[in-house]
């Protein structure tokens, strides 16, 4: 009876494990609009670079933030949540704002080469204090008590999941800072595009392997 409970016991414990991991995935991609999300959030971008080749400023951005508010209506037909859909109209009337603020259309990239800066500093700086962020994202999701750092292979794991994020931040401002100083707007949308959407994806995938590295050691241990 000892044994049959505590076979009982982990079949629940792993249950728990995949039900919290179902469950947290789909928040995370609903918030992001979903796969389709990171192809609309590229739409506004090309249409910026294109117009900018041979309109004015002005009417450049008022291009681009048209564009993301028929994105938005379109997305919202489909079903999206209002919250999922209208950050890009958001993220769009930033980067138009700082341009227009300028004067200058390569601004308009500004906010996403600071943005991985930040995100850099944030990164690298915790890989340097034994904290990788990653580690510590995935404790406060788990109730923010488990000992997780005293677990090298867990500690391991995130060390990569860390690293691995900074280096796509890091690539990402580098290239990008770089093309923002020789002033090339086309340049910039290409670098947008090309660092987005699949250096994210291969970033997350290091970063949910050490999560569920992590939960596999632990949380089963509780």
């Amino acid at each position: 009876m000892g044994v049959q409970q505590e076979l009982r016991r982990d079949e629940q414990q792993t249950e728990r494990i995949e039900t919290s991991a179902k469950t947290a995935n789909p928040s995370v991609l609903d918030q992001m609009g979903g796969p389709s999300g990171f192809v609309y959030s590229t739409v506004p971008v090309v249409i910026f670079a294109g117009a900018n080749s041979f309109l004015p400023l002005p009417v450049t951005i008022a291009v681009a933030v048209g564009s993301a508010v028929l994105l938005t209506i379109f997305r919202m037909l489909k079903g999206e949540k209002f919250s999922s859909a209208i950050g890009g109209v958001i993220g769009v009337a930033v980067a138009v704002g700082l341009a227009a603020w300028t004067g200058s259309a390569k601004d308009f990239f500004a906010l996403g080469i600071w943005a991985a800066l930040a995100g850099f500093v944030v990164t690298f700086a915790s890989l340097l204090a034994r904290r990788p962020v990653t580690g510590v994202i995935w404790n406060l999701m788990h109730g923010g008590e488990h000992a997780w750092r005293e677990d090298r292979r867990s500690l391991r794991a995130h060390d990569i999941a860390t690293l691995a994020a900074a280096l796509v931040f890091g690539a990402r401002f580098a290239v990008q800072q770089w093309l923002y100083v020789m002033d090339t707007t086309g340049g910039l949308a290409v670098a947008r595009v090309a660092m987005g959407t699949p250096l994210t994806v291969l970033g997350a995938l290091v970063v949910v392997w050490a999560f569920r590295r992590t939960s596999k050691r632990l949380l089963r241990k509780a």
